[in-house]
C-alpha cells in the first residue's frame, strides 16, 4: 500500500492539530490540559504533546503496523460515533425508557424563518447561489471556514 505511510502521516498531523487546537478551546473542547499534563506539573511541554500524539496513532493501529489502515481509521470513527450517541441518549432521555422521542431531542429552530433567511431575494425559492451564501455566513458565525464546499455557477 503506496498510500499507508501518506495516511499515517495525515492523521499524526491531524491529531497535532486537534491537540494544538484543543488545547487553545480550552475545557470540554477536546483533549483536555491535566490529559496533556502527563506528569502533573502544571505544564504542559512539546514532548508531552508528542507523547499524547503517539498514544492515539498507537490506540488507533490495532494491528500494530506502524500505519493506520481504513479499516482501522473507520473503526475508531465508529467508536466515537458510537460514544456520542451513547452520551446523547445518556443526557436527552428524560423519560429513562432507553430511547428518546421527538420531544426529548432538541428543539430545532422554525424551519419558515430559516428559509426565509436563505431566500435572499425573496422569491420563495432557494437558488443553488443562496444555500451557499446562507452555509458561509454560518460557517463564518460558528467560527468554521469551509472552502470549496459549495459548487458555485
Amino acid at each position: 500500500m503506496k498510500h499507508a505511510g501518506f495516511i499515517g502521516g495525515v492523521v499524526v498531523l491531524a491529531t497535532a492539530i486537534a491537540a494544538s487546537s484543543a488545547m487553545a478551546k480550552g475545557p470540554g473542547k477536546g483533549v483536555d490540559f491535566e490529559t496533556l499534563d502527563a506528569d502533573g506539573n502544571g505544564q504542559v511541554t512539546i514532548e508531552e504533546v508528542q507523547a499524547w500524539q503517539e498514544q492515539r496513532f498507537t490506540s488507533v493501529d490495532t494491528d500494530g503496523s506502524g500505519t493506520l489502515s481504513l479499516e482501522e481509521l473507520q473503526a475508531a470513527g465508529q467508536a466515537k460515533a458510537n460514544e456520542k450517541a451513547a452520551k446523547m441518549l445518556e443526557r436527552r432521555d428524560a423519560n429513562g425508557d432507553g430511547q428518546l422521542s421527538q420531544d426529548e431531542l432538541p428543539k430545532r429552530r422554525d424551519p419558515a424563518k430559516m428559509f426565509d433567511r436563505m431566500d435572499a431575494n425573496d422569491d420563495g425559492t432557494i437558488s443553488q447561489q443562496e444555500f451557499a451564501d446562507a452555509r458561509q455566513k454560518m460557517g463564518r458565525k460558528h467560527g468554521k471556514h469551509k472552502h470549496g464546499d459549495a459548487q458555485q455557477n
